[in-house]
């Protein structure tokens, strides 16, 4: 199944998860599989973040396309950049926030447990 640029839904989360200003979010895919529930791009402006949470009978897969930011992967700090990647499995929590000067993207994936 395609799924055209046109056809993705565009939608703007503000303070997602209790974080800082607001995420430009694309859904990539009109349909999912049963065991995911999420296949976007998240497009965070400089300053934007999305607060930390914990996921619970579900796995979230970033991977970082462009920008510069740093992670909260449970009680760790990491610096991140275009190329790489973080999973969050079920029981453990994350946050998101754009320390650089750019938008910072990333396409995020959810797979139920």
């Amino acid at each position: 199944m395609i799924t055209h640029s046109g056809e993705q839904k565009v939608s703007i989360r503000e303070y997602m998860r209790g974080g800082k200003e607001y995420v430009k979010q694309v859904t990539l895919s009109k349909e999912l599989p049963e065991n995911a529930r999420l296949f976007s791009t998240l497009r965070l402006i400089p300053g934007a973040s999305i607060g930390y949470h914990v996921h619970e009978n579900e796995t979230e897969l970033f991977y970082f396309v462009e920008g510069y930011g740093r992670v909260q992967d449970d009680d760790q700090f990491y610096d991140v950049r275009a190329g790489d990647s973080m999973a969050t499995f079920s029981g453990h929590g994350h946050s998101v926030e754009n320390t650089g000067s750019s938008d910072l993207v990333l396409v995020a994936v959810i797979i139920k447990d």
